[in-house]
């Protein structure tokens, strides 16, 4: 028999200065066996930083989600769908294969990777020239200091306030506040 997903359940205020957004928002996170706190909280993470979309491109008509993430490869960790269906915005966390990132490009309007832990450099440098040519590709490190803090504030009920400011990201909760800044690479 296989082992069950845990349910995390987040309420995430998110105040993204640097865009303009202030939104609560009610998210259910399915935590697949072989994901780790970090991991899952990662995603957390990066939904928090691109949930500005929302209104930037959508104009607040659309679907910001969590995917089936690991239990579906063809599926993205989270995405931003319009109500057309149409995927606007693509996330997706680790280190992804090339193919895969090539896929989600021809299926979304923007693809977004938040790469980390200690390994993300070896990863990058393998896979550097062969995402090159995706213009819709965008590549985030998350440093390996802080995705590991982050897992320090999962919880199975959360209440979490994220603070985007100048392209960094507080998460803080009654566990204490996780500052991130991440690192483009693409």
């Amino acid at each position: 028999m296989a082992i069950k997903s845990t349910i995390f359940k987040a309420n995430l205020a998110i105040a993204d200065i640097d865009h303009g957004y202030y939104a609560d928002h009610a998210l259910t996170l399915a935590r697949h066996p072989s994901e780790t706190d970090e991991r899952m909280m990662v995603r957390l993470a990066a939904l928090a930083i691109q949930a500005h979309q929302l209104n930037d491109l959508c104009n607040g008509d659309a679907t910001l989600a969590f995917g089936a993430g690991l239990s579906d490869p063809d599926d993205p960790d989270a995405s931003l769908t319009d109500f057309t269906g149409r995927k606007r915005v693509w996330i997706e966390v680790g280190q992804p294969e090339d193919k895969p990132l090539t896929k989600a490009c021809s299926k979304a309007d923007s693809v977004i990777v938040y790469c980390f832990n200690h390994a993300a450099e070896i990863w990058w440098k393998g896979i550097e020239t062969k995402l090159s040519r995706l213009d819709k590709l965008q590549v985030w490190r998350i440093p390996t200091e802080a995705s590991q803090a982050l897992a320090q504030l999962a919880e199975r009920s959360m209440q979490l306030q994220a603070t985007v400011q100048e392209g960094a990201i507080t998460l803080s909760s009654t566990q204490g506040s996780v500052h991130v800044e991440p690192v483009r690479w693409k």
